[in-house]
């Protein structure tokens, strides 16, 4: 499998980039495990490759007093070795801790995962529980963007092709937040046949969002209203699953039919629910 000719641009600043993305015809190169396969596939034949993995200022994880700041260009290993995540966002380290295999892991990006928007993936539920904001940037400025708006369709966003993911930025959780991520794994590629991310503050606000279970992963915010300030006791929790996921449209393939999927969602639910209880 040899991808059609392509052009390669290497760059080293956000800006240089932004130079670059002058038509639709130009792909971002970040880890490149989900890219260069399609590629391969001749299911994407863009004319240029413009490389943004060595862009320093799209590296590195920081905390302010109100924020935690991932850069766009952090690595699944990167999140998964980090001490802030592991203090305040510890379902992020568990989830990236599963995704692929070493060399997908020191390779693959969180930023190139949101933008490619597989519905399997593991980072959209982790982000749209953590109530997450997407900084994008073009030629025109930064808008940040609340996740829930971010993913559109199947393997589609709002991204526009002169646009660049920068920054993922997170909310200080409150000391005391619990959270999990549990997962129906396919075998062989790691992707989530269903994943659920829940995040639970003291206050008994839940947060709950699911992948791999329709086209576009989302927040569960029927059984998030249920429970909200409630004790999650198993009454309640088996309650919640059963008010939960009224009227999505479930994915159907050879890896799970859309009832089986329906039947996991509600295992996974309840299995994430307890975990943070």
């Amino acid at each position: 499998m040899i991808p059609a000719a392509f052009n390669y641009q290497k760059v080293k600043t956000v800006n240089e980039a932004l130079a670059a993305l002058s038509n639709d015809d130009t792909k971002l190169l970040a880890g490149g495990y989900s890219l260069i396969p399609a590629m391969k596939l001749r299911l994407t034949r863009p004319g240029t490759l413009v490389d943004i993995g060595g862009i320093e200022e799209l590296k590195g994880i920081e905390e302010t007093d109100s924020e935690i700041v991932i850069h766009a260009g952090c690595t699944h290993n990167d999140i998964l070795r980090n001490d802030i995540i592991r203090k305040h966002l510890p379902f992020f380290s568990e989830a990236a801790g599963s995704i692929g295999d070493t060399q997908v892991r020191n390779r693959g990006t969180i930023g190139g995962s949101l933008a490619h928007a597989d519905p399997a993936a593991d980072w959209p539920a982790l982000v749209l529980a953590a109530d997450a904001l997407i900084a994008i940037r073009s030629k025109r400025g930064t808008r940040n963007l609340k996740t829930e708006e971010f993913f559109t369709g199947f393997f589609s966003t709002t991204l526009q092709p002169d646009e660049i993911i920068t920054e993922i930025r997170i909310s200080v959780p409150a000391k005391g937040t619990r959270t999990a991520y549990v997962s129906f794994e396919q075998p062989a590629s790691r992707f989530a046949i269903i994943g659920c991310a829940v995040m639970r503050s003291p206050s008994g606000q839940v947060n709950i969002a699911v992948t791999g279970a329709a086209e576009v992963p989302f927040r569960e915010h029927q059984a998030e209203q249920f429970l909200a300030g409630k004790e999650l006791t198993p009454e309640n929790i088996d309650q919640a699953a059963t008010l939960a996921f009224d009227g999505v449209e479930f994915l159907s393939d050879h890896y799970a039919s859309a009832e089986y999927r329906k039947h996991l969602a509600k295992i996974y639910l309840k299995k994430g629910l307890q975990a943070v209880s």
